[in-house]
């Protein structure tokens, strides 16, 4: 066995684990980045960028068949060439993914260590069969992994997960999704709009991750215009048939359907990639999941120096959050047993959908009955959105009903990812429906709706008291 010494030893190379190392090594500490896979973050390589590029792809095809709406006619017969949509998706995968492993490849060779990590201690690691890290502190930030369950498994290679979508070669014919979660509703919309055959199953109602129940309610009216989605699907069989997946269910009407598709892609869901760590080696208090309890402002697992930050540790598993966690992790892990609290930004979520769904500062299962008041919009009528014809969302505001203050939104509607970010800044600096209307707001924009939302939310605090 070789024996490494180094004051913080960070397993996992993405975006919180860079962050991490990055941020000890500022601190004067000698960080070593562990990893087990490729390089190339969950984002560049199977989640934000691929995902995006697809539903660039959709998009396009969407506004060539609306063209028509808006008075443009377009000679000729759409055509979908599904073999170039998913060539451009993985050349520009591998592009992103390069920008990554060039800046991993920066590091000096003596900070990087290529291997499967598990815990021999608390700070004692043995990586591959013939090497230990002899440790300090140690940071985790081993990422997630797509949670599928044991009942899809019946489908055997016919059962994906998201990375698998942009390896494809060619669009497939069908696909069934299980999961209308951010993942499996992105990814439907987008397939489907690309020719793909597609049915969406979910089982507790919920979509797209919206908490608010009249928004949740006026979503899935849309989205069930679009796309084969039932969020509350009684399946009644799960089979493989030759080379294809056979799902019996139950429709609206309570009529037993069977359909058979090419592919089940498995949107279930993520959780932490800790399995593989041997926790068990360590004095590190573990919950019933096995993730270890820890601090979620310091970071800091209780029983050990050992922190853990991103997915792994499944607080807020964003891209931003994975960083800004990374960086505090590795500052804590250098200082320790100096620690200092993580500063949240604003809450935000976004999903890529048409409408797009978004949800800033608190969810509305997270407010108290009685304490607030909403402020609602409908786009259908909204200006700028009936001109572009993306008129279709409903967004609703919560206000503070003692002080004013913008407490948080849920809404699906037209260019939510601008208006988002408009919200999260507002609620970042704690400003009250006055503060936000006093803002100028031009004319015809989409954010005219956000005033309208503001003013109803003003006319119901008035109300109110």
């Amino acid at each position: 066995m070789r024996t490494i010494h180094t004051d913080v030893a960070i397993i996992g190379a993405g975006s919180a684990g860079l962050s991490a190392y990055r941020a000890a090594v500022a601190h004067g500490k000698r960080a070593l980045l562990i990893e087990g896979g490729p390089y190339g973050t969950t984002c560049a390589r199977v989640g934000c960028m691929p995902s995006k590029l697809l539903i660039a792809a959709s998009e396009a095809a969407h506004s060539a068949k609306m063209a028509a709406d808006l008075g443009v006619d377009i000679d000729g017969t759409l055509r979908i060439n599904g073999h170039a949509v998913m060539d451009r998706v993985r050349r520009e995968r591998d592009r992103f993914v390069g920008f990554v492993v060039s800046g991993v490849e920066n590091i000096p060779t003596t900070d990087r260590l290529v291997g499967k990590a598990h815990f021999i201690d608390n700070t004692v690691l043995q990586v591959g069969g013939d090497i230990v890290v002899r440790a300090g502190r140690v940071v985790i930030a081993t990422g997630s992994v797509p949670d599928v369950p044991e009942t899809l498994r019946v489908f055997g290679d016919r059962l994906i997960i998201n990375d698998d979508v942009f390896s494809w070669n060619q669009l497939p014919r069908s696909v069934a999704i299980f999961g209308p979660g951010v993942i499996g509703l992105e990814l439907g919309q987008a397939l489907s709009r690309l020719g793909v055959r597609v049915r969406m199953f979910g089982r507790t109602g919920s979509l797209g991750g919206i908490t608010d129940p009249v928004i949740r309610a006026h979503a899935t009216q849309i989205f069930t215009t679009e796309l084969q989605l039932d969020t509350n699907a009684k399946i009644i069989a799960l089979r493989r048939e030759g080379d294809e997946a056979e799902i019996t269910f139950a429709d609206g009407l309570n009529r037993e359907i069977t359909e058979r598709f090419e592919y089940v892609l498995a949107a279930t869901g993520r959780q932490p990639n800790i399995q593989s760590l041997e926790l068990h080696n360590t004095s590190l208090i573990l919950d019933a999941s096995g993730v270890p309890r820890f601090d979620p402002l310091t970071l800091e697992c209780a029983g050990a120096p050992v922190f853990i930050a991103g997915d792994a540790n499944n607080v807020l598993p964003i891209l931003h959050e994975a960083i800004d966690e990374g960086r505090t992790a590795g500052e804590n892990a250098a200082t320790w047993p100096e620690v200092k609290p993580l500063l949240r930004r604003a809450p935000l979520s976004i999903v890529f959908s048409d409408p797009q769904i978004a949800m800033v500062g608190k969810h509305f299962t997270e407010l108290q009955p009685g304490k607030f008041v909403t402020g609602e919009v409908n786009f259908e009528d909204q200006g700028r959105s009936r001109i572009m014809l993306s008129n279709r969302g409903l967004m609703r505001l919560y206000v503070d009903r003692s002080t004013g203050r913008f407490l948080g939104a849920e809404w699906l509607g037209p260019r939510a990812e601008h208006l988002a970010h408009t919200l999260a800044w507002a609620y970042q600096q704690h400003l009250t429906v006055d503060q936000m209307l006093a803002m100028p707001f031009y004319h015809p924009v989409v954010e005219e709706g956000l005033r309208t939302a503001l003013r109803n939310a003003a006319a119901n605090l008035a109300h109110a008291s």
